[in-house]
């Protein structure tokens, strides 16, 4: 049975070079990124935008962009990465939240968790939090599901 997973991470990326990230995502991303593999990517930002890079370019995985509201409401940088990779992206996913706030973000994040079997979260180092990255990873815990956990 192929690997379903949903990646979250934090939007803050700019204390590390895209080398780290790389290097990061090679030795914690690639064991899960089989060509039957199917990756929820949240289409934001930081990690959504470096992993949705990463997995286009070193896999041949399926991938999936949920966004809360639209694809034109994301921020610049999430919307470049998305039209880079858009020959590899199977489906995107518009659930077209009238406001982008709080509970659109977690019920996005609710439905890549709700259709995945595991989460790979990358969290900003340090200690847990509130953000919507722990959250995900919260949820996917209530819901008893593996959860690999790599602090950036």
């Amino acid at each position: 049975m192929p690997l379903v997973a949903a990646i979250t991470g934090t939007r803050d990326t700019g204390h590390r070079d895209l080398v780290w990230f790389g290097d990061l995502f090679r030795t914690y991303l690639a064991p899960w990124a089989a060509d039957d593999a199917h990756f929820y990517i949240g289409g934001a930002k930081g990690i959504d935008s470096l992993t949705l890079l990463w997995l286009a370019g070193h896999s041949q995985s399926r991938i999936t962009i949920v966004v809360p509201g639209t694809v034109a409401q994301q921020p610049a940088e999430a919307r470049q990465a998305i039209e880079r990779c858009r020959d590899r992206i199977a489906e995107i996913i518009e659930l077209g939240a009238a406001e982008l706030r709080t509970p659109a973000y977690h019920a996005r994040n609710r439905y890549m968790v709700d259709r995945a079997q595991m989460v790979l979260g990358f969290p900003l180092g340090g200690p847990e939090g509130a953000s919507g990255t722990w959250q995900t990873i919260g949820y996917a815990a209530a819901q008893g599901k593996p959860r690999l956990i790599v602090p950036v």
